[in-house]
C-alpha cells in the first residue's frame, strides 16, 4: 500500500467524506489506534497531538493559547478499520515542525503522487486540490 515503511513522523489520513470543503475521516499512526475527525480543525489538532505523543518530530515552538480549555477529546477508531478513505487517502510525512507550522511531504495514495509542503496552509491546499479532483 505504501512505498516506504511508516515511521514516527508519518500520519495516514483517510478522508471518508468531503462536502463543502469539510473533511471527515480518520487519522492513523504506525501500529496505533486511529482517531476520527469531523472538520479541518479537528484533523489538524488531532494530527498535532499524535505527533506530540510520538516524540519523533519535535516542535520548535510552544503553542500560544488564549486560555486553558478542556482538551479536545479523542474520538478513537480501531486499528483494524479500513485504512483507505472513501473520498481520498494521504500519507502525510511531517519532517519538521518549525515556524509554528509543519514542513514535509504528502503522498496521494490513489494517484501515487507526491508533493512537498512548506506550511500547514500549503498542506491544506494540496489535500483540497486532490479531494476536489476526486469529486469530478
Amino acid at each position: 500500500m505504501m512505498n516506504h515503511p511508516w515511521n514516527q513522523q508519518t500520519v495516514l489520513v483517510c478522508v471518508d467524506c468531503y462536502e463543502s470543503g469539510v473533511p471527515r475521516g480518520r487519522l492513523y499512526l504506525p501500529g496505533q489506534e486511529g482517531a476520527r475527525f469531523d472538520s479541518l480543525s479537528q484533523l489538524l489538532l488531532r494530527a498535532e497531538r499524535l505527533l506530540d505523543r510520538t516524540g519523533g518530530v519535535q516542535s520548535f515552538t510552544t503553542p500560544r493559547i488564549f486560555a486553558l480549555a478542556k482538551p479536545l477529546e479523542d474520538a478513537p477508531c480501531g486499528a483494524g478499520e479500513l485504512t483507505r478513505g472513501s473520498a481520498g487517502t494521504f500519507e502525510m510525512r511531517v519532517l519538521f515542525r518549525q515556524h509554528a507550522s509543519w514542513q514535509g511531504e504528502l503522498l496521494w495514495l490513489e494517484k501515487n503522487t507526491r508533493q512537498s509542503f512548506r506550511s500547514v496552509l500549503e498542506l491544506i491546499t494540496l489535500m483540497d486540490s486532490a479531494l476536489r479532483a476526486e469529486e469530478n
